[in-house]
């Protein structure tokens, strides 16, 4: 241990004949935990909420959707499918038939959205198609087309696993009355629960080949869903999916369909960050003034040194490393406490929020390694930067005049 560091631990830990600058210095260092506490906790909730309510989102939707810019549908998607596969980075790529419908369980009607999809391709990449809530998922041949239902829409219509329900659809067929809507019974054959309650609460899934027929698009896929392994490449391989599909295609990313949520996530975490860094600040103001009661306290002591043979760099580190182990305690505590508060948080689900709102029903705290490491940093050079005046003001002490009237 260095001579000034020394120096600087026993000022610390050693009893003062001005009580009031052990306080302060007490004051600083809880400030400073808890400063950084409150960003740890801040932080990893922001990270966690944006962290689940992102996964919940790719895992029922695409990362990158190629659709038609005519809006009839796409020709010929199985040869683009083909082509598809073979950039770097897809994962799965699988045709989408999709279509408002209005549909009737026992006693109960509700809007939804049927999507027609391939369940084989599918389930591969898709968690919540492999652990249905109930059931199982349709399979061909049977006496009538069987669909998923989201565990949601069949509360609130009221049906099971084993139920009959009723899809009219909007397009209509000519019989001998006139123009009446088209209308099928399918079997509801299991439940599936993404997380996701938009997603549950409205939709339906059967056989993309049965759906085609439903809504009079035989040989067309309404779009191409592709799913990515990094997600975060979605814009550049966009970019190559566009250069390799004839020009009538339109390529959507999952973060153009999401800008305006995660953008406002981004800008909270942000804003959070800046504005709980001010409590840290505060922190450090209270060790500037306890450095400089202690130089005030321990000029005869500053004096003794330097007539000993201590240079004015030797007293400037003293009081620097003294302010700096007051701020590398408060952080360090700090960052305990904030740690074992999101793991009590999140053993216990502390935090509910409505599912319908934020689409989770509790709030998870995640905190990233980089980020607990921008906290500490931030943390550590505010409380470095504050000692540096006390420290200055120190070294600058006159031998002579602090030890002429002892």
């Amino acid at each position: 241990m260095s001579f000034e560091l020394f120096v600087a631990r026993r000022y610390l830990t050693t009893r003062r004949k001005q009580a009031f600058v052990s306080v302060i210095t007490l004051i600083s260092v809880v400030g400073v935990a808890i400063g950084v506490a409150a960003l740890v906790i801040a932080i990893a909730l922001i990270t966690g909420f944006q962290g689940d309510v992102q996964a919940k989102i790719l895992g029922a939707t695409s990362h990158v959707m190629v659709s038609d810019l005519g809006g009839r549908g796409l020709e010929g998607y199985e040869g683009m499918a083909e082509k598809i596969r073979g950039i770097p980075g897809v994962v799965s790529v699988s045709p989408v038939v999709y279509n408002t419908v209005l549909i009737t369980g026992i006693g109960e009607s509700s809007g939804a959205l049927v999507k027609g999809i391939d369940f084989e391709r599918e389930r591969h990449g898709s968690d919540w198609l492999q652990r249905l809530e109930a059931g199982q998922i349709p399979q061909a041949g049977g006496t009538r087309d069987g669909l998923l239902l989201g565990r949601e829409l069949a509360l609130r219509i009221g049906v099971q696993v084993g139920d009959v329900v009723d899809i009219i659809t909007a397009s209509s067929t000519l019989s001998p009355l006139g123009l009446m809507p088209k209308r099928k019974r399918f079997e509801v054959t299991g439940l599936f629960n993404t997380g996701l309650y938009e997603f549950d609460s409205s939709t339906a899934l059967v056989a993309i080949g049965v759906a085609q027929k439903l809504f009079g698009l035989e040989g067309r896929a309404s779009y191409i869903q592709v799913k990515l392994q990094d997600i975060f490449a979605a814009p550049a391989i966009g970019e190559k999916i566009k250069a390799v599909l004839p020009p009538v295609v339109y390529i959507t990313t999952w973060m153009e369909l999401n800008k305006s949520l995660f953008s406002a996530l981004k800008l909270e975490k942000n804003i959070l960050f800046l504005t709980i860094t001010l409590i840290v600040v505060v922190a450090a103001l209270n060790i500037i003034a306890s450095l400089i009661l202690m130089v005030m306290e321990k000029t005869r002591d500053i004096g003794i040194l330097m007539a000993i043979g201590a240079t004015p760099q030797m007293v400037n580190r003293i009081f620097f490393y003294q302010g700096a182990l007051i701020g590398v305690i408060g952080t360090a505590l700090g960052s305990l406490l904030g740690l074992a508060w999101c793991a009590l948080a999140n053993a216990f689900e502390l935090i509910k929020i409505p599912v319908d709102i934020y689409q989770i029903s509790y709030v998870p705290f995640r905190m990233r390694p980089l980020d607990l490491a921008v906290i500490v940093g931030v943390a550590l050079l505010i409380c470095f930067i504050s000692t540096l005046f006390p420290a200055r003001r120190a070294a600058k002490i006159d031998p002579v005049v602090a030890l002429k009237y002892e």
